[in-house]
């Protein structure tokens, strides 16, 4: 039987999964049963089913996804933690991108970790975040820290952002999903999601409706 770091005895901690992928769903969840401290709380393969779902039973962690159909994670963080501020936000993701776990720690998430991360990593990031506190890798941290230094020393929005970025932005205001902006510009969805994490940090934008606010008001989209 798996064993926890927490000391109490009874705790369990209550998890919740949001993943479009239901053979990573059914991982997780048998990974998780092995733990007795751990309960499964509800799984969701979009976000207006996790939306629909937090209504009837609240967990005390969120494994969410980034890449989502309809709503994506960076945007679905921000309105769960308005909605219910107790949830603790633990971003799971393919993505090592450096762009996306800053984008999702703006949105207020209290964690970031990729899913090939070790088991005991994972249970570790859960414990972690459960606690009130937030998880990153050393070397996501690091990351992140070299990152900030460069976005720093960026002088405008207008004049760091690409010429793609802009396209993707103008369609972001035109309220495209990143799914359709990649059908309506011929991209994959990743590089539509890696492109937009780098325009909201950029523009300093903490969720859509301030990206297209501050957007507007630059002559950056129409």
């Amino acid at each position: 039987m798996s064993t926890s770091s927490l000391p109490e005895a009874s705790l369990q901690i209550r998890i919740a999964i949001a993943d479009d992928h239901p053979m990573v769903i059914k991982g997780l969840e048998n990974m998780l049963s092995t733990y007795p401290h751990i309960a499964i709380a509800g799984t969701y393969l979009n976000g207006v089913l996790l939306m629909e779902g937090l209504q009837h039973q609240t967990p005390d962690v969120l494994l969410l996804d980034i890449q989502l159909p309809g709503k994506n994670g960076d945007e679905l963080a921000p309105l769960i933690l308005k909605k219910y501020p107790t949830i603790r936000i633990l971003t799971l993701t393919n993505f090592d991108s450096t762009l996306h776990a800053s984008n999702m720690l703006r949105q207020g998430v209290h964690g970031y970790l990729l899913k090939n991360a070790d088991e005991t990593v994972l249970i570790q990031a859960i414990e972690t975040v459960y606690r009130g506190e937030t998880f990153l890798e050393e070397s996501m941290k690091e990351k992140l820290h070299d990152l900030n230094i460069r976005i720093t020393k960026a002088v405008s929005s207008k004049s760091t952002l690409t010429q793609r970025e802009r396209e993707i932005l103008q369609l972001i205001v035109d309220g495209l999903t990143s799914q359709e902006i990649a059908k309506t510009l011929f991209l994959s969805q990743n590089t539509v999601e890696n492109c937009r994490a780098s325009i909201m940090l950029k523009m300093d934008a903490k969720n859509v409706a301030a990206l297209i606010k501050k957007a507007l008001r630059e002559g950056l989209a129409h």
